[in-house]
This record gives C-alpha cells, structure tokens and sequence, in this order.
C-alpha cells in the first residue's frame, strides 16, 4: 500500500498525519480542523489573521514566542488587538537562537501539520526553520510564508507594511474624493486580506494531502493580495487598458449610487439596472426622469450624474434616514444607514447574527471579541479560551515531549524559554 493511501487512511481514522501529544490543549473551537498541530511563528497582523481562521476552527495552536518581557509588535498583550488576534491558542516561549530552544523546535516541527510565519523572507532561512530544511524529516509539513512583497524579486528585502502596500498595489489611487490626493482604506485591508488567502492556501494543501501525503510550501504577501483585491479594476486594466480614477462614493457603473444626505444625516442609495431605476425613480415621485433623455439611460445617467445627485440629494434632504429606508425598501431599492462602528454592532440585525462573542480575558475579565463570519450547521466555531499568557502553557508542552521539571527550570534560568 503506497504512503497515499495511508495517509488517507490515517485521515479518515482521524489521527492527522503527525499524530502526537502536545500537552493539554485548549478546549476545542470547533471539530472542523480539530485533528491537526499548528505552529505559530506570526507577529502583527496578516499572520495571526491566518493562524486565526485555523484555531477558530478547532486546530490545536502553538503560539511559539520568543522569550521577552511579554510585549508584541502592533500592540500590548492586553490590549483589544492583541486580544481578538490570539484566542484560541496556546504559547510557548522559545529561544530560537539557542541549541536547546532549536531542538525542541525541531521536536514540535516534526509533529506539526501546519507552520505558520511573516518573518522577512531570509529570516528563516538564518535560522534554519525554511520549508526545504524542515520537510526533510517532516514530509507532510504544510508550511505558509506571508511576506511584504514576495518570498523574491527585486523587493522581496523590502519590510512589509499595510499601508505601504495599499500604495503600490494602486488601492489609494481610487480611494477617496477625487482632487483630495490619494487615501488609505480605514482597515488595514492588505494585512487582512494576506492573512486570510494564507489559511486558504493552508487548507487547499491539507485537503491535496490527502491524496498525495505531502506538504507543500504555500506563499502570498501583502502586495499580491492587495492587487487581487482590486478585482474589476484591475480586470478593467488588464484587459482594455482603463486606469481607474478616485470616485469618491460614487459607484463606476450603478448609477445614482452612493451617498446622499437627509434631514437627519446621510444614507446608501444603490440603484442597478433599469427595473430598479425606474422603481427609484417612481418612489420619488420623479417618472419625468424616466423620459428625460439626460437620464432615461445607463449612459446619460454616467454622463449626468452630478446633475441627477443633485437633484436626488435636494429631495432626501426633506425627509429622515429612517423614514427613506421604510419607503425605498418597500418598493426593493437597495438602501441603507451610515453606521459608526458602535452603531454597527447595536444593530438588531448584527445581535442577531451574533458575531460578537464572549470570552473571559486573563488580563480584562469578561469581555467580548469579534467571532467568524462563517456559520456551518455541524461544526461551528467557538471562542473557547482567551488569548494566553507569554509561555503560559511551556512548563505542559515541555512535559508532553519527555522535558522534566528539572530540564523546564534550567531552561528558564538560561533563557530558552
């Protein structure tokens, strides 16, 4: 029998490929991705993004940090960031410069499904815990890289930054109104974005693993996932040649949408195509506009728009947010409020969906973070342990793979962990 259909044959029998204690886990997020050994050599954010969507999802996660004072680039341990990043995980401090500290690496390497890293592409390679160095005793490691710029190329020595790669990769060009010069997106939406194709890329190849029982080494960065990102856009550049322009809240094609003012603020107006237009048009009491030939068409409303706003925005003026949602909702035109965050997660329909969830901090007490967006029917996701305590499970994890009490003081006292 070849190592592909064992290696099936162990996944259908649930042992995962590496099969091996690590200690007391925390308990399970969901059964979805309980079976596999994550390693977490992440800092910031795009990689915690991608170790998060595994530990929501019930892999067991080894957050692995380097012996310090507690303190995390981007943020305090204790503050909200860090919080909503590292639930879910478990941590271990670990020297990875010293010949003990590497060894016990090398242990958990050997166990692990999944390892996770952004550090600058030649960081890893110092160190010696690279893909090819560690899937030559670890055939079935799936290991993600997640860089600035790219693993090489002309600017893959380059440090990686959100809004450095909202720049180059033409975000901040259409971002914005036009003439007030280029804007970055209110998220750090490169970081976000790189983080979450990582863990896609992480479960595309433990699901060819079970056909081949191999790992692979899964790449993406900040910039390839910003100019993905840029979809139509960019699909319009690569195909016809069109350099998109900032359009405020204007939308490129649907026209009247955006942002218009009423008595008591602002609302989303989103009118696509002649049914809804006309319906629009209609509830507004405005059917001369359906044979206006400024605007009776796609074209003369592109051609027209500021015009039509206008006109649109000196009759939302005369009634409340509220009121033109009822209205315009009752005939099917798309529509809705301008939320601050706050306002946001009050809403009846957010508390609904229930993606704020409750957790017990170590450091804040109850308190509540921001849950998957994703519902499954038999395997849902759960917040079931609070992001942890620098090192604050080494002396379990050690235990799990043979250290004694006295091997664990003796790598406190020399900084190993």
């Amino acid at each position: 029998m070849n190592d592909s259909i064992n290696a099936v044959k162990e996944a259908s029998n649930g042992t995962g490929y590496n099969a091996g204690q690590t200690g007391t886990r925390t308990p399970q997020a969901s059964a979805a991705l309980s079976k596999y050994l994550v390693l977490d050599l992440t800092r910031v954010r795009s990689g915690p993004t991608c170790v998060r969507q595994l530990a929501d999802w019930g892999a067991d996660v080894i957050k692995i940090e380097a012996p310090a004072d507690g303190a995390e680039m981007g943020g305090p341990r204790n503050g909200p960031d860090f919080q909503n990043l590292h639930r879910n995980k478990r941590s271990l401090t670990l020297n990875l410069k010293s010949d003990d500290g590497m060894k016990i690496f090398r242990q958990l390497a050997d166990k692990a499904d999944v390892i996770v890293e952004n550090f600058r592409p030649d960081v890893k390679n110092r160190l010696g815990i690279d893909y090819d160095t560690l899937a030559k005793t670890n055939k079935a490691l799936v290991y993600a890289s997640i860089s600035g710029f790219g693993q090489d190329g002309p600017l893959s020595k380059r440090p990686g930054f959100d809004q450095i790669a909202q720049g180059m990769g033409g975000l901040m060009s259409i971002t914005g109104a036009p003439g007030q010069g280029p804007m970055r997106v209110g998220i750090p939406i490169a970081d976000l974005c790189a983080g979450l194709f990582a863990a896609q890329g992480v479960l595309i190849a433990l699901l060819e693993r079970v056909q081949s029982g191999r790992g692979q080494w899964i790449q993406t960065s900040l910039l390839q996932a910003q100019l993905f990102m840029l979809d139509f856009q960019a699909a319009r550049y690569l195909m016809d040649g069109d350099v998109a322009k900032q359009a405020g809240n204007n939308h490129p094609t649907s026209i009247p949408t955006g942002v218009f003012e009423t008595s008591d603020g602002y609302m989303n107006i989103a009118v696509a195509g002649e049914q809804i237009w006309q319906r629009f048009a209609e509830a507004f009491g405005r059917s001369d506009w359906l044979s206006n030939n400024d605007y009776n068409t796609g074209a003369g409303r592109s051609q027209n728009r500021d015009a039509l706003n206008a006109e649109i925005n000196a009759i939302t003026r005369k009634d409340s947010t509220t009121n033109w949602i009822v209205k315009l909702n009752e005939v099917g035109v798309p529509c809705g409020e301008i939320n601050d965050i706050g306002q946001a997660f009050e809403s009846p329909q957010v508390k609904h969906l229930g993606i704020a969830k409750p957790v017990t901090s170590i450091e804040r007490g109850a308190t509540e973070v921001v849950g998957q967006p994703i519902m499954m029917s038999r395997t849902p996701s759960t917040i079931t342990a609070p992001s942890p305590l620098a090192g604050g499970q080494c002396d379990d994890i050690l235990a799990s793979l043979g250290y004694s009490t006295e091997d664990v003081a003796r790598f406190r006292d020399d900084k190993t962990i």
